[in-house]
């Protein structure tokens, strides 16, 4: 580009062309020249500065060359012209210094990133625990539906030798107070006799109390207390016949009347669930 100076011919009267180097990394290759006369000097000794004898001088990426008529021509490297950001209010004290080595330091630092990688991990494990927490809990079940899951009756307000009734959980409950008849009988069942084999003491905490559900083992149908050819309980939908045990007798019900789980905190209460 600037070899157009030289062979401009008669326009090189009007033209005005000036060249400089930008100091950076590499050594200046001219000093800059301003040339603004009616006569182009040119030293035929010299190499005149050009882009062919930049060749094989500049860097591997070339030198940055522009020229205009009548305006300033110049040849920079890009690279030496743009300032580098300082970046020490980033960097930590120990790496700061070029000439000395890093490793000195390296435990140090290694020790803070472990620290920051272990402090994220237990970070992270406490926010998945409770997303997951949060997200279980959503499915468990409601206030109003817990406050149904137990039933508290007092025992004293059965008589003995009667059954009551209560619906817990959407199920008829039966709680029967048994008289000593009723346990003597019950008690002196032969085991070999029954469908369902099971004690009369395997199936209550106490014996004058007896906590059955009321849904017949058969199609789930209601028994009728105090009825049946056993005294206990009877379901006439397809004549199944539970003893004062709730145990069945006689009928096709496959199984024993179902006892939930309940426990006395006092003599004079019972809670079921």
């Amino acid at each position: 580009m600037l070899s157009l100076a030289a062979r401009s011919g008669a326009f090189s009267p009007y033209l005005q062309a000036t060249s400089y180097v930008v100091a950076g990394q590499l050594k200046p290759i001219v000093p800059g020249v301003v040339v603004n006369t009616e006569k182009v000097l040119k030293d035929v000794k010299k190499p005149f500065l050009c882009r062919e004898s930049l060749s094989g001088q500049s860097p591997k990426t070339g030198p940055a060359v522009s020229a205009s008529i009548n305006g300033a021509a110049s040849v920079r490297f890009a690279h030496s012209d743009i300032r580098v950001p300082d970046f020490s209010d980033y960097r930590r004290p120990e790496v700061q210094n070029a000439n000395k080595s890093s490793q000195d330091s390296s435990d140090g630092r290694k020790g803070f990133s472990y620290l920051l990688t272990g402090a994220t991990v237990v970070v992270s494990a406490y926010a998945a625990k409770t997303v997951v927490s949060q997200f279980i809990s959503t499915m468990s079940a409601s206030a109003d539906v817990l406050a149904l899951s137990q039933i508290e009756i007092k025992l004293s307000d059965i008589p003995e030798g009667k059954n009551v009734t209560f619906k817990w959980r959407g199920k008829p409950l039966f709680v029967r107070h048994r008289t000593p008849k009723e346990i003597e009988v019950e008690a002196g069942v032969n085991m070999a006799e029954l469908r369902d084999p099971q004690h009369d003491l395997d199936r209550v905490k106490k014996p004058k109390w007896m906590i059955v559900l009321g849904v017949c083992t058969h199609l789930g149908c209601v028994p009728i207390a105090n009825a049946g050819d056993y005294g206990g309980y009877y379901c006439p939908c397809h004549g199944s016949h539970y003893d004062a045990s709730g145990r069945i007798r006689k009928g096709p019900a496959p199984a024993n009347l179902e006892v939930p789980f309940y426990e006395f905190p006092d003599e004079d209460t019972v809670i079921v669930g």
